[in-house]
């Protein structure tokens, strides 16, 4: 008699707010818990996925220590870790490098618990530069996972081919010392869904205004507009328009003399993805996330929506800007159950 496999468990390193944590659960894996040094994490995390919330800085952390919290041991079989770290020190846009010198050593804290406890599988998430830059970790990181007798499978894929109404491209690694036929999902058959099959019926995201809060679990709120950018957005043609419509007296001087980057201040289209749903989604100033047809920029829950997490799913905090960051940090949960199934499939 065949012997049964034991049922998938996983440990999601930098956790955050749970996007990963949501999509693995959907796939049908027991998602045991998350780690993740930010505090204001917890009561989102645990409320909505039934699952235990380690506070804990990863390079500070006790190898025993996560097996006795998360009750798992070394060689399990049936264990996956995550490491969807942080992603500021290995993006593509122009940021203050300084403010991320630690993030780039914690694709290398992630390998050392990997090398610790060898669980049967190993999901890595990140910005598409990762394995672009010279001084990127990840060239090690493969290497050890080959000494180490793992297989794996790695590439560019992009959220939009798996369910999520967004564009966003992902570097992704799913690596198994069980099974050489691990292999990323391919993409669904389905046609890929806009902004308006996410967020445009009115029933579930009545219009508002600029600035309107509200206080229900629902967060349909949206950031409040200045004087100058409620000027601006107004003069911003409906349903994917941009800048080059203001009149000279709304540019800036640096708009006057440079052009491109269009996207900034600019509509998202009814009728194509989202942009890139980033940690500052909420302002209209930082990127394409003019409503299509409404003067404001996308709510908060919006913004959920297009980062494909459940209707019901709960972000707790009093700040608008800390819901943000939680849900621009997210792996989008359909994106991460399509990793699961993959994984499944392997087994």
């Amino acid at each position: 008699m065949k012997k049964k496999k034991k049922k998938l468990v996983a440990i999601d390193f930098f956790c955050s707010a749970g996007g990963v944590t949501c999509g693995l659960k959907q796939a049908g894996i027991h998602v045991l818990g998350g780690i993740d040094i930010d505090e204001s994490c917890r009561e989102t995390y645990e409320l909505n996925n039934n699952a235990k919330f380690l506070h804990a800085d990863v390079s500070n952390l006790r190898k025993k220590e996560v097996g006795n919290f998360f009750k798992v041991s070394r060689n399990q079989s049936n264990l996956i870790f995550v490491g969807c770290s942080p992603c500021q020190y290995f993006s593509n846009i122009k940021t203050d490098k300084t403010k991320s010198k630690k993030t780039r050593l914690l694709l290398e804290d992630f390998r050392e618990f990997v090398d610790y406890y060898r669980p049967g599988y190993v999901f890595l998430e990140n910005v598409p530069g990762l394995e672009k830059k010279e001084d990127s970790p990840l060239g090690d990181f493969k290497k050890f996972l080959l000494s180490n007798g793992y297989y794996f499978d790695d590439g560019v894929i992009n959220s939009k081919y798996f369910g999520v109404p967004q564009n966003r491209r992902r570097y992704v690694l799913i690596a198994s010392r069980l099974n050489r036929k691990v292999s990323l999902p391919r993409p669904i058959s389905k046609k890929i869904r806009t902004v308006f099959d996410a967020i445009g019926d009115t029933k579930l995201f009545p219009p508002i205004e600029a600035g309107d809060h509200d206080d229900t679990y629902f967060i349909h709120s949206a950031a409040k507009l200045s004087d100058l950018n409620l000027l601006r957005i107004k003069e911003t043609k409906l349903n994917g328009g941009d800048r080059r419509t203001w009149p000279q007296s709304l540019c800036s001087e640096s708009f006057k003399k440079y052009k491109g980057h269009y996207d900034v201040y600019g509509r998202m289209c009814w009728d194509k993805p989202s942009p890139t749903i980033t940690t500052r989604f909420n302002s209209y100033s930082n990127g394409r996330y003019g409503h299509p047809v409404q003067d404001r920029a996308v709510s908060l829950r919006e913004g959920a929506t297009l980062q494909s997490f459940p209707l019901n799913y709960r972000f707790l905090s009093n700040s608008q800007g800390v819901i943000a960051k939680m849900i621009g940090n997210a792996v989008p949960p359909l994106l991460a159950k399509r990793i699961g199934e993959a994984i499944i499939e392997a087994e």
